[in-house]
């Protein structure tokens, strides 16, 4: 069946909202008139008139006979009312796997105690999806956004969407990370400290051969291998460069457990007695490969998590893992953000930042002799 193409119209309505949502047109810029719309984009006269009469009637644009054509200014009060009646905006990088129903829970929960209404939006992980989320929540009375960047450690596409937050006077504040280009608070676990405490935990057991699984499309992986690489450099211990593996988001599922096989079907002076992982998710999926070669865990090799997510008490094995926040963060989140709309500023509030508590549970014991 042949896939329906947006009307003409609408497609010329979506450009004319991504240049008001990106701030290339700011409140009461004059827009191109009409013949020039219908010469630049190759429309009738009729079809630029429809979908400009569509963004009047939606409060984007407004006449002035005589003159043309305007962007509205939509940063008025209704945007950041009084608790009752707010809108607030999330985007998550997913919504319902792993920890993040958790942190949406903690955010919703304390919404609804103020009577705040909750608009959720997920990117997959994916940039173009982002853009997507981005220019959908500045297409809403929004009063606040909360963002978890997607894959932050490989800038920033939209960053203009995040110049159209600051333009309309939209309080924001991420999760996790930020992107190094955008000033925002932040709130987030010591990820490099989390990595340094389950290396070093490995370390104090007697472990030396510890392998090192981190996904590092996102600063939070980057951080969690700058500390586990830390905690050997200051123990006097050096990493093998095989035995450190970086995957990107599109890997997850293949790569590191791959990895780990191949390392695991050395002779045993040769293979790592220990690992620690970017997160739980990935732990779990390496218990697979462990039992597929007939090793056990703790007595054969030792694996340290991350983010204690249900996940880590799942499986036969309960994992020692490093503590995210989880609901605590959605809660603390939400307190942050009203305090900056009722401030009606953003700059330089204070980030968040969680000290990352080691959980020991069955799965590191010292090496074997």
């Amino acid at each position: 069946m042949k896939e329906q193409q947006t009307p003409k119209y609408m497609q010329l309505k979506q450009q004319i909202l991504s240049w008001i949502v990106t701030a290339q047109f700011k409140p009461h810029d004059r827009l191109p008139s009409e013949n020039e719309l219908g010469r630049q984009f190759e429309l009738s006269r009729q079809t630029v008139r429809q979908a400009l009469g569509d963004l009047e009637q939606e409060g984007w644009l407004y006449r002035v006979q005589g003159k043309g054509t305007f962007v509205s200014d939509q940063s008025h009060t209704e945007r950041r009312g009084p608790s009752q009646g707010m809108t607030i905006g999330m985007i998550t990088t997913y919504i319902s796997d792993y920890i993040f129903p958790t942190i949406v829970r903690g955010v919703e929960s304390s919404l609804r105690a103020v009577g705040a209404r909750l608009l959720l939006a997920s990117t997959d992980n994916e940039k173009k999806k982002e853009k997507d989320s981005l220019e959908s929540m500045l297409r809403e009375p929004l009063t606040g956004l909360i963002i978890e960047p997607t894959k932050s450690a490989e800038g920033n596409p939209n960053f203009n969407y995040f110049m159209a937050l600051d333009a309309l006077k939209i309080p924001y504040i991420m999760l996790n990370e930020r992107y190094s280009d955008v000033d925002a608070p932040c709130l987030r676990v010591d990820d490099e400290l989390g990595g340094y405490r389950a290396a070093e935990h490995l370390i104090a057991l007697g472990h030396s051969r510890i392998a090192g699984f981190f996904k590092t499309d996102d600063f939070q992986g980057v951080h969690r291998m700058r500390g586990f690489l830390r905690a050997h450099r200051e123990h006097g211990l050096s990493v093998q460069a095989d035995y450190l593996h970086r995957y990107a988001s599109e890997e997850k599922q293949s790569k590191p457990a791959e990895a780990l096989f191949a390392l695991l079907q050395r002779e045993p002076a040769r293979r790592p007695t220990a690992i620690v992982c970017y997160n739980d998710e990935l732990a779990v999926r390496m218990l697979d490969v462990i039992r597929q070669i007939g090793l056990a865990v703790p007595e054969d090799l030792s694996i340290v998590g991350f983010d204690d997510a249900v996940l880590a008490i799942a499986t036969e094995v309960k994992l020692t893992t490093v503590a995210h926040p989880k609901t605590g963060m959605g809660a603390d989140a939400v307190e942050l953000l009203l305090g900056l709309v009722e401030n009606r500023q953003r700059n330089r509030a204070q980030d968040i930042v969680y000290d990352p508590q080691l959980v020991i549970r069955e799965s590191t014991q010292a090496p074997k002799q």
